[in-house]
C-alpha cells in the first residue's frame, strides 16, 4: 500500500478503521479535537457510528457498554478529559472489557494549556482510578508507529481483555507525517464468548460487572488479574534501544522527546562522545531488562522527559543503583531542545553534576 501523509490525529482514527473499531464515543478539547471530527465524517461510512458525548465521563461509560458487546470501541481525549474518564477506566478494567483510549496530552495541572507535554506518564503507568489494576500503555514516537501501535493496540486489548492506552502528546496529534496501514503480527484472539451480545436462545445470559460484595470473590478476582497482567509483563514488553553496549552516557526517553535526543546524540557521536538510547514504547509493562545490558563503564543514565522527571522511578528502579540516574525536562508545554541535552551529557562526562 504507497503511504499517505496524515496528521498524527487523522491517522490514529484511519488506523482504527482499519483496525475494526465500529465505534466512538468521545469530547472535543484540544489538541486531539481533529480525530474526532475524522471518526464523525469517516467512521459511519465503514458501518460503524460516531457519537459526541455531552461529558467525558458520559463518554467512557458509553465505551463500557459498547466493549461490553465485545464491539470494538475506542475514545480519546486529552489531559484533563482523560482524568474525567478515570472512574470509568476502572470500572472497564475490573470488568475487563478490551477498548482502546488515546491520550494526546497536553500541559498541566489541571487546565494547563494546549501545548505537548508528557505529564500524565504517573496517571497512565500508575492507574488515575481506584483498585489494583493495570492498563497496557504504549507511547509512539512517530505518526507511523502511532498507526502500527493504534491497530495492534485494538489486538493486544482483545487478547487480554484489558484497557489498552495510546500515550501520545500534541506534537505527534499535530504533525504530518507519511504513513502506511500494515497488517499487525498475527494473534490467536480468544473467542468474545463472555460479550452481551444476544443467548439467541442458545446460552445462558452473560453478565458483566465489577462489583464483588463478597470479599472472598472480589480477593479470588483480583488474584486472577495479577495473573494476566503477569502474563502481559512477559509477553508485550516493546522498546527500542540503541548502542548501550558501548555507551559512557545512556539517555531514557519516550515519545517525540526520544526524536529529539536521537537528534542530540547524532551531533554528540561526531564529536566524539559514546552515547546511548533506550526508549521505552510500553510504558506498561516497562522495558527494565533493558537497561542491564548497558555497560558497567556507563558514567550515568540521563532521563529526558517534558514534565518534572515521571519516568525517573522507572529508570532508578532499572537500574537498581548500578548507575547515576540524572535528569533534563522542560514543563508548561515547553519542549527540550537538542542543544540542552547535549550540555546535559557533557557535564555527566565531565563530572560536573
Amino acid at each position: 500500500m504507497a503511504k499517505v501523509l496524515m496528521k498524527g490525529n487523522e491517522a490514529i482514527g484511519a488506523a482504527a478503521i482499519e483496525a475494526g473499531c465500529k465505534y466512538f464515543f468521545g469530547y472535543p478539547i484540544t489538541p486531539q479535537s481533529e480525530l474526532p471530527e475524522f471518526m464523525a465524517r469517516e467512521l459511519p461510512k465503514a458501518g460503524g457510528v460516531f457519537l459526541q458525548a455531552e461529558s467525558e465521563i458520559a463518554a467512557i461509560n458509553m465505551v463500557y457498554g459498547a466493549a461490553g458487546s465485545g464491539a470494538r470501541v475506542m475514545t480519546s481525549s486529552s489531559s484533563p478529559g482523560i482524568s474525567l474518564k478515570q472512574e470509568g477506566i476502572s470500572y472497564i478494567a475490573g470488568a475487563e472489557l478490551p477498548c482502546l483510549i488515546v491520550n494526546i496530552m497536553r500541559g498541566g495541572p489541571g487546565l494547563g494549556s494546549i501545548q505537548p507535554s508528557q505529564t500524565d506518564y504517573f496517571q497512565a503507568t500508575r492507574g488515575g482510578g481506584n483498585g489494583d489494576y493495570r492498563l497496557v500503555v504504549l507511547a509512539p514516537s512517530n505518526v507511523q508507529e502511532l498507526v502500527d501501535l493504534i491497530i495492534e493496540g485494538f489486538d493486544i486489548a482483545d487478547q487480554y481483555r484489558n484497557p489498552v492506552m495510546i500515550l501520545g502528546d500534541g506534537m505527534i496529534g499535530q504533525m504530518m507525517e507519511p504513513v502506511e496501514f500494515k497488517k499487525p503480527k498475527t494473534r490467536e484472539l480468544p473467542p468474545k464468548d463472555w460479550a452481551t451480545n444476544g443467548t439467541k436462545g442458545e446460552r445462558k445470559p452473560n453478565i458483566i460487572n465489577s462489583l464483588y460484595l463478597s470479599p472472598e470473590e472480589l480477593e479470588a478476582h483480583n488474584i486472577r488479574l495479577q495473573a494476566k497482567y503477569q502474563k502481559i509483563r512477559e509477553n508485550e514488553v516493546k522498546v527500542e534501544s540503541y548502542n548501550i553496549e558501548d555507551a559512557d552516557v545512556v539517555i531514557a526517553a519516550y515519545g517525540t522527546t526520544s526524536r529529539i535526543a536521537k537528534t542530540a546524540i547524532a551531533q554528540l557521536e561526531k564529536e566524539g562522545y559514546k552515547v546511548g538510547l533506550i526508549r521505552p514504547i510500553s510504558l506498561w509493562p516497562y522495558p527494565y531488562d533493558e537497561f542491564n545490558k548497558i555497560s558497567d563503564k556507563c558514567k550515568g543514565i540521563l532521563t529526558v522527559e517534558m514534565n518534572s522527571g515521571q519516568m525517573v522511578d522507572d529508570v532508578k528502579i532499572a537500574v537498581n543503583g548500578r548507575f547515576p540516574v540524572y535528569f533534563h525536562g522542560r514543563l508548561g508545554g515547553m519542549v527540550p531542545t537538542p542543544n540542552e541535552i547535549i550540555e546535559k551529557v557533557k557535564k555527566i562526562y565531565g563530572g560536573e553534576i
